[in-house]
């Protein structure tokens, strides 16, 4: 059975590992990959057609939490733990639930003091009790009319909840705490910086946990701006963004059938090879003869797409600039990581030719439960749509910077 101290408005955990509101996702699946061996029959709860009109949830069944992450920034929003008989949990290092221990509302008011009168909610039969970052939920089966403010003498705990704020209902994931970032960079939001013709690069703005010289106390969260494109060399981008978190090289281009003469290719005797930068959720392509950036990919994490939980998601923001039919004017519109494939379509038009089917699979196991995604092509960038209709990556490719096309300034602050 856990053991668990409980820290109101921020976390949850022991002296091994701590579940943080503000947490991303992968991190929280790191801790329960660890220790696997204690936290077993774990659950992934999502929306399939509609992953984000609902949180994602990790539900521990073996002890009675959840975690529900926020469907948009997949950052921790609220710990609840919904069975108490099957974890003990402490406040201060005091156990108020445990074996020898029953979570009264006697026990409650001993281990947290005084708070606003209860709240009942007539149509759950419960009565929250809050205080600034936590709740606590008592059930009241066994009375018949509810008091107005008082719970009832002996009345049980059945519910608590871990939040950020006063309201469980309005509370939103905070910013990420600064232990989460070890020694990470992550990215608030990517820009796609274009042209008429199409993408030429990326501007990046990136968050860091720095530190004032000498002490962690002084450590801040500071933001930088950085800029990457199309035929920037290795040295760029590891000057840019530092090194990447693995370089895949590529064994084969499965794509090389779909080009126009794939006979008249000559093999390379190089792998092409890309920088994986998975907290930024973007993959950097580089050509093996010139060693300069050929591609970049954007991945929008989604849950039920095989490549889930291997990046963090990209914020990413496409201008696009529309032509009206029949008109001289044009209009401005944006793409982001939220945007389904049929709205793209009605900004972009159709494509000219049918879909490449994608089907991934590891090589130890053929099996993709996930199902195949779609590649679509249109203005030099190709779209992976999965089946329900949401983009699971973008891929853009473009001509190399020309040497008219200046870098922006770079900066970054704390905060």
């Amino acid at each position: 059975m856990l053991d668990l101290e409980v820290v109101p408005e921020r976390s949850l955990g022991n002296e091994l590992w701590e579940f943080a509101l503000g947490m991303p996702l992968a991190q929280a699946i790191s801790i329960l990959q660890k220790h696997c061996r204690i936290i077993k029959n774990v659950q992934v709860l999502y929306s399939e057609q509609t992953p984000l009109s609902h949180d994602l949830i990790l539900n521990l069944t073996q002890d009675g939490i959840k975690l529900l992450f926020d469907a948009t920034n997949q950052r921790l929003k609220v710990i609840e733990v919904y069975d108490l008989s099957k974890v003990k949990l402490k406040y201060c290092g005091v156990h108020f639930n445990s074996q020898a221990i029953a979570p009264t509302i006697e026990q409650i008011d001993q281990s947290f003091g005084a708070t606003h009168p209860g709240v009942y909610n007539a149509a759950e039969q419960l009565f929250h009790l809050n205080f600034r970052g936590l709740s606590f939920s008592f059930q009241l089966d066994s009375w018949s009319e509810a008091p107005k403010y008082e719970i009832p003498h002996g009345a049980m705990v059945k519910r608590m909840h871990i939040y950020t704020g006063n309201n469980l209902q309005e509370t939103r994931a905070p910013a990420m705490p600064l232990a989460c970032f070890l020694g990470n960079i992550y990215a608030e939001c990517v820009d796609v910086v274009r042209d008429a013709a199409g993408p030429l690069g990326l501007k990046l703005r990136l968050l860091t946990a720095g530190c004032g010289p000498g002490v962690m106390a002084d450590a801040k969260v500071r933001s930088m701006e950085r800029s990457i494109f199309f035929g920037d060399s290795c040295q760029d981008v590891l000057g840019a963004l530092g090194s990447p978190h693995k370089v895949f090289y590529k064994s084969e281009d499965k794509m090389k059938i779909h080009s126009p003469s794939p006979h008249k290719q000559v093999p390379s005797k190089c792998n092409d090879y890309f920088f994986n930068y998975f907290t930024l959720g973007v993959d950097i392509l580089f050509d093996s003869t010139t060693h300069l950036v050929k591609k970049f990919v954007l991945h929008t994490n989604y849950p039920g797409h095989y490549n889930f939980n291997i990046y963090h998601r990209c914020d990413f923001k496409i201008p696009l600039v529309i032509k009206k039919e029949g008109a001289d004017s044009q209009e401005d519109c944006i793409l982001t990581t939220y945007s389904k494939w049929d709205q793209i379509q009605e900004l972009l038009g159709h494509p000219m030719e049918k879909p490449v089917v994608l089907h991934r699979s590891s090589s130890a196991n053929n099996t993709n439960p996930f199902g195949s995604t779609f590649c679509f092509g249109l203005q030099r960038m190709i779209f992976e749509v999965m089946q329900n209709n949401h983009i699971a990556s973008v891929t853009l490719y473009g001509a190399p910077r020309t040497s008219s096309q200046t870098r922006p300034p770079s900066s970054s602050s704390a905060h």
